[in-house]
């Protein structure tokens, strides 16, 4: 542990050497890079309903991953989880509903620029729908300001640019592993 700029368990890490600082964990450091750039609305609710969000997307990632691949998907489980991914997605569209986004524009948080919340619901739908075209399907049908946000956020140059470098890199894996065989044979996307 003493070699490692910061205590940690797994990815991801940020090093930001220029600033000597170094965080772990995923809503951590989206919390470090917002306050950075400049990405959390500046009221207080708006800041605190972006970290809801930050910490809402890790847990989908767990709830799809089965918290890292303690278990394999079967089918059961699979049909069983759908109600709940769903509320998942209902809930990034109702929060939208309520402060401004539509099927055309908008963010999630409101702002006339994307913020944490966006970039966040953005790279964690798209590149789910990317690599499972079905869950896009029921995201579609579930929550489609949040789809059309997705999309719309993505295609910004930088996310898009970070997208592609990740497809060089990775291919079409997601999360990898057998936890990912078994999501992939679930929904049919070998």
């Amino acid at each position: 542990m003493e070699d490692k700029p910061v205590p940690f368990m797994g990815p991801p890490v940020l090093v930001d050497h220029a600033a000597g600082v170094a965080v772990s964990q995923m809503p951590a450091i989206l919390l470090y890079l917002g306050d950075k750039l400049g990405l959390f609305p500046d009221d207080p609710g708006g800041r605190a309903l972006s970290i809801k969000v930050v910490n809402d997307a890790n847990d989908v990632i767990d709830d799809l991953t089965l918290d890292g691949g303690r278990q394999m998907w079967t089918e059961a489980r699979w049909v069983t989880f759908v109600p709940r991914l769903r509320k998942w997605m209902g809930l990034w569209e109702e929060l939208g509903r309520r402060h401004g986004l539509t099927s055309q524009s908008g963010f999630l948080l409101g702002g006339g620029t994307p913020g944490v919340a966006d970039v966040v619901s953005a790279t964690l739908w798209s590149t789910m729908v990317e690599r499972f075209p079905s869950i896009g399907a029921i995201l579609e049908d579930a929550a489609p300001m949040t789809a059309n946000l997705a999309g719309r956020v993505s295609r910004t140059p930088a996310l898009a640019d970070l997208a592609a470098r990740a497809r060089r890199e990775y291919g079409e894996v997601y999360c990898g592993g057998q936890i990912e065989q078994s999501l992939r044979k679930v929904l049919g996307a070998q």
